[in-house]
């Protein structure tokens, strides 16, 4: 290719109805602190998800560390390391020791039937991911909290719309966290929210994005601060407007990778879970070294000797990075599934602007 096709381009909504927007926002001269575009923004974001309540957040970071304050984390933390590092630092950041747990590797993530062999005295939540997209086994993790009285809060970055059986599931567990990162299906730019089931906890997550202030003289909680600002609110309104046609774009990038790469000798890839909407948020492929003929690095620098940017996604694992190596749960014998998945995936570049042209090129150049 003569022009670089990049990993992933952000969906933008018309600049003439954001600078609509943008003129109100001149107008009214309140650019944060829950303003009027704050508070549509969470109301139609909850109603489009289907879910009770919403606390939008200046990005997914700080929404995962004010998520475990919210809920009085402690301890040990078991989660995933196939993950981008946000996870894992949030729960550094709280005073938490990670605990990781290996992947199932059809869905790339936790298996929970290897979560329970890691609960000690000491640990007081589950922090899942979902991969890709893909849900994890919430009947069986909800299952395990309950029995030892743990929390389940869900790194739902990726699942931006995604349904089980029509049910968002951001529903699931006591929280979830959803990133509004230009590089995913709905950005607002920067930006995240987490998703909460009673009016409480959401009161109790407003206080903490804010500074811990209840009202303008008495500060509940040592907060920090969250909150998102009145332009990306905006432009998250406008999103709303185009995300699903954005995702049934994506939809059918995700087809025809599916169909030119199904006979390729060595590649492998995920394919639709019953019963779940996907969003489409990524299209990841392992590589067989021995079948395809040459390893994920070698089709790495291939692709982009190409001008083609793929993505090692998620390589290396968190438990390998020099913070958390040290670990006793971050041995590769520990986490046999994610070692070798890390070293075999490649994320194609993924976008709703994917034109047939540059799709062509990526797969010619793999086949």
């Amino acid at each position: 290719m003569s022009k670089t096709i990049y990993v992933t381009s952000p969906s933008l909504p018309s600049l003439d109805d954001f600078i609509q927007y943008l003129r109100k926002i001149w107008d009214n001269k309140w650019l944060t602190n829950n303003g009027e575009f704050h508070k549509q923004f969470e109301a139609e974001l909850a109603e489009y998800l289907g879910v009770k309540y919403v606390s939008l957040f200046t990005n997914g970071m700080i929404a995962l560390q004010v998520g475990l304050q919210a809920l009085r984390i402690t301890g040990e933390v078991i989660t995933t390391p196939f993950t981008f590092v946000a996870t894992t630092h949030a729960i550094h950041w709280n005073g938490c020791k990670p605990v990781f747990c290996d992947i199932e590797p059809e869905t790339y993530t936790m298996d929970p039937d290897k979560v329970e062999s890691l609960i000690t005295p000491k640990t007081t939540a589950l922090m899942p991911v979902h991969v890709y997209g893909n849900p994890c086994d919430n009947e069986k993790l909800q299952k395990i909290a309950d029995t030892y009285g743990l929390k389940l809060f869900y790194d739902a970055a990726h699942v931006f719309g995604v349904r089980k059986d029509g049910v968002s599931v951001c529903n699931w567990g006591d929280l979830s966290m959803l990133s509004f990162h230009a590089t995913k299906v709905f950005n607002t730019f920067e930006g995240g929210a987490l998703v909460s089931n009673d009016e409480t906890m959401k009161k109790r997550i407003d206080f903490l994005k804010n500074f811990g202030f209840a009202n303008e003289i008495t500060v509940v909680a040592p907060g920090s601060n969250g909150k998102m600002d009145e332009f990306r609110a905006a432009y998250g309104l406008l999103q709303l407007k185009i995300v699903d046609g954005e995702i049934a774009k994506r939809q059918k990038v995700a087809q025809h990778y599916r169909e030119a790469l199904k006979d390729v000798p060595g590649i492998s890839m995920l394919y639709d879970i019953p019963g779940v909407k996907h969003n489409y948020a990524y299209f990841p492929i392992r590589i067989n070294a021995k079948r395809y003929g040459m390893t994920r690095d070698e089709l790495y620098d291939k692709l982009k000797a190409n001008n083609i940017m793929s993505r090692r996604y998620f390589y290396p694992l968190c438990s390998d990075f020099p913070t958390y190596r040290g670990l006793p749960s971050a041995t590769a014998d520990n986490l046999p599934v994610a070692t070798q998945v890390a070293q075999e995936i490649l994320c194609l570049p993924m976008f709703a602007s994917l034109t047939k042209e540059e799709q062509a090129a990526i797969v010619e150049t793999i086949r």
